[in-house]
């Protein structure tokens, strides 16, 4: 996407980019090859295999162009247009009136979303304002088409494969580690020194830089945030500090990264209910040296099989249920009392009530409780009476009541 869209417009989805993607890969098929889609973000890659996403009306143009939902950008030919970004402006209000206000016209979308996500609230705010219709009957009707899930819609192409090419951990983070150096090498700084200078510097002078939207959050460019805006006149070994700072958070943002992209696959294709999952392959990639025989011959040997309509040599990987018995519900709303926090789905509140947060509240409301009725009693004892033995049978009550207290 870098390559051909400006980096000042904020407002290009995923469902720009199936699109565009979508009709690419109507042409190679038309030519009678197959396409092979490389990457990447599995996001990006999901809105191909899967209708899962939402169309809306196309945008349209304000005549007044001081419009709140009208923003101006500079396209490739030096022309200014007005793109409208009505999500972005959604994200603007506060997260609990933009949640009151998707309850109103979605209750059902609402009672499913937390109300601290602000993009997926404003998205199906700007859904149902776009459509008329609610995000959450727009998804019910993809489920119940022909091949859908719990998921969202069917398959988009008859019988996709996925090649997922995986490593051991340390490998794969030391590839990863020279990756970052090798880029550096190839002139990594003084692109985005030149990307700073082109896109960036004014939006800082101006107070309005996010990077939390468009290209401006991707990796590789906030990590060198301090590297890049520091004064001339600050001191060389300063910033050569800042400049080392930013090539290992880098370093390990783009792990983390790695380790996300490896968990989606599991969660998202060997997790995902419904019968419309794709065959998923894994290829080990560790040893280069044996690429040939452990990656190449294989891939190859699968899609020649699936061409072919035949059953491939190799077996696919088992897909699992996310929890046995009982399927598991994304979408459950849970309060805890103990922490003040809304928690929305099973195994996100099974991992909240084992968190060391909620333990330790828990432990600290349980100390607290103890006291106040190891308190009570006390006020509640008489002055008569043997001494040793009052101050006997109150320690045995304090200690019957930790016992006691709820963990």
């Amino acid at each position: 996407m870098i390559s051909f869209v400006d980096p000042l417009i904020s407002n290009y989805t995923v469902v720009d980019f199936r699109n565009k993607a979508v009709s690419i890969i109507e042409e190679i098929f038309s030519r009678k090859k197959i396409p092979i889609i490389v990457g990447g973000t599995n996001y990006y890659i999901e809105s191909l295999l899967w209708k899962v996403l939402i169309d809306t009306k196309p945008e349209t143009l304000f005549e007044n162009t001081s419009s709140l939902n009208a923003a101006a950008v500079v396209d490739h030919t030096g022309e200014e247009s007005i793109t409208l970004d009505r999500k972005a402006e959604l994200e603007k209000l506060d997260s609990q009136e933009l949640h009151r206000q998707l309850s109103e016209v979605d209750p059902e979308m609402a009672a499913r979303l937390h109300p601290h996500d602000k993009r997926k609230v404003a998205r199906s705010l700007q859904v149902f304002e776009e459509t008329g219709i609610p995000h959450s009957q727009l998804l019910h009707q993809q489920r119940v088409e022909e091949g859908g899930g719990p998921l969202g819609g069917p398959l988009r192409y008859e019988n996709p494969c996925i090649f997922w090419l995986t490593a051991a951990q340390a490998v794969l983070d030391e590839r990863l580690d020279k990756r970052v150096d090798e880029m550096l090498t190839l002139g990594l700084l003084e692109e985005l020194q030149e990307f700073h200078r082109r896109y960036n510097e004014q939006k800082l002078n101006e107070n309005s830089q996010d990077y939390q939207h468009g290209i401006f959050q991707s990796i590789g460019f906030k990590e060198f945030h301090e590297y890049l805006t520091v004064g001339d006149s600050c001191p060389e070994s300063t910033r050569a500090e800042l400049l080392q700072r930013g090539i290992e958070s880098l370093k390990q943002v783009t792990k983390r990264y790695a380790r996300k992209q490896n968990k989606w696959v599991r969660n998202r294709f060997l997790q995902r209910p419904g019968a419309n999952i794709p065959s998923v392959y894994e290829l080990d990639a560790t040893d280069v040296s044996q690429w040939e025989l452990k990656v190449l011959a294989p891939a190859l040997s699968i899609i020649n099989s699936v061409i072919k309509g035949e059953k491939p040599v190799f077996d696919p990987l088992k897909t699992e249920e996310s929890q046995k018995g009982q399927p598991e519900n994304k979408h459950s709303w849970h309060t805890c009392d103990t922490c003040g926090k809304v928690i929305i789905g099973d195994r996100e509140w099974r991992a909240h009530l084992k968190s060391k947060g909620h333990l330790h509240h828990v432990r600290k409301r349980r100390k607290l409780d103890c006291e106040a009725q190891s308190a009570e009693q006390d006020s509640s004892t008489t002055p008569s009476g043997c001494a040793t033995d009052s101050s006997k049978k109150l320690e045995d009550n304090h200690t019957k009541t930790e016992a006691s207290c709820p963990v």
